[in-house]
C-alpha cells in the first residue's frame, strides 16, 4: 500500500536512510505502486508490493550507497 508520510516507513528504512533517501524511496515506490498494478508489466514477477520496494531501492541506490556503518550516504561523483 502507498505511503503517506515517511513516518509510515519501516523502521528499518526511517533508521539507515538520511531524510532526503527516504523521501525517494516514498516516491519511487508510491510511483511503481501505481505502475504496476497489473502484473502483466511486472517482469521479476511477484507481488505488486515487492515490485514497488524494488523499484524505491533502485532509485536510492542512484544517489546513494551503503556505508561500512550499514547506513546510506550521499555518493560522490566521481
Amino acid at each position: 500500500m502507498p505511503y503517506k508520510s515517511i513516518s509510515d516507513l519501516s523502521d528499518s528504512v526511517k533508521k539507515h536512510l538520511p531524510k532526503h533517501a527516504q523521501e525517494i524511496y516514498i516516491e519511487a515506490f508510491n510511483n511503481a505502486w501505481e505502475e504496476y498494478a497489473d502484473p502483466k508489466k511486472r517482469k521479476l514477477g511477484g507481488s505488486r508490493e515487492e515490485a514497488a520496494h524494488r523499484v524505491a531501492w533502485s532509485a536510492v541506490k542512484k544517489q546513494y550507497s551503503k556505508g561500512e556503518d550499514g547506513n546510506w550516504h550521499k555518493s560522490h561523483p566521481i
